[in-house]
């Protein structure tokens, strides 16, 4: 079982979110950079379907400035094989397609059994790159994943719906899977992952389409501002005056 987990280095949730001179990114040195919260649980559920099964490869495959690979080496200490890195500039944005379609290029030659990547990332929170990768690579999708199994070439997933339900598909191989946080108790990296993981390999892949990223104008804070309005008169008045502030002022259509 060749498995790919698709992981993502995002700003940990104390770090300060400071906005730089430029007003179009953040004051990095301030950051503490961490791995995206579901993607640990993507992790581990890849590193459990090779335990359970006694053979397979997990393959980390991260896509990011070079600082990302302290989390990719991190990844390998948890328990992951080697890793894929497609590096980019660090002021750089890209949208899903884009990501999705630098990810296809990079591991089509690896013809991975599954590829599993979190729900969805705590910066931008977009939750389509995994479902779009799976497209791209001709594979069975299913998202928001609280559980797996494995059974004679085929994966059966549980999913999470709303209002407490859930449901069981079952899929054909290969197939991109998006878990959910929480659906498993990640690992923690052991002393000898950590200094297994110095000599695991991370096979770089340059990505200098630039004309492909997205621009960012301004970046800001938004400014909250109180503005108390009291209205007189009668209740006709009252009412116009209140469909005319919520229409024209306030932009309520």
């Amino acid at each position: 079982m060749k498995i790919a987990v698709l992981i993502k280095q995002v700003p940990g949730s104390e770090s300060p979110l400071n906005i730089d001179s430029s007003e179009k990114g953040l004051e990095e040195g301030q950051i503490a950079y961490v791995i995206n919260e579901s993607d640990n649980y993507a992790i581990e559920e890849a590193l459990q379907i090779c335990d359970n099964n006694g053979d397979g490869e997990v393959v980390i495959v991260s896509m990011g400035p070079q600082r990302a690979q302290k989390v990719i080496r991190e990844a390998l200490a948890k328990g992951a094989h080697r890793a894929i890195h497609i590096i980019t500039g660090s002021d750089e944005f890209a949208d899903p397609l884009i990501t999705a379609s630098a990810l296809a290029n990079a591991v089509k030659e690896e013809k991975f059994d599954l590829v599993f990547s979190g729900l969805q990332s705590d910066d931008l929170g977009f939750g389509q790159t995994g479902v779009i990768l799976g497209e791209m690579l001709e594979m069975s999708t299913a998202t928001l994943a609280m559980s797996t199994e494995i059974n004679d070439g085929k994966i059966r997933v549980k999913r999470e719906l709303e209002s407490g339900y859930f449901q069981w598909v079952t899929m054909t191989l290969p197939a991109s899977i998006s878990v959910q946080s929480g659906c498993n108790t990640p690992r923690y990296p052991s002393l000898k992952g950590i200094m297994g993981a110095k000599k695991k390999e991370i096979t770089e892949v340059e990505f200098n389409d630039g004309d492909a990223f997205q621009a960012v104008k301004k970046l800001y804070a938004p400014n909250n501002s109180k503005e108390t309005m009291m209205i007189e008169g009668s209740t006709d008045q009252i009412v116009e005056s209140l469909v005319n502030i919520l229409k024209n002022e306030i932009k309520i259509a």
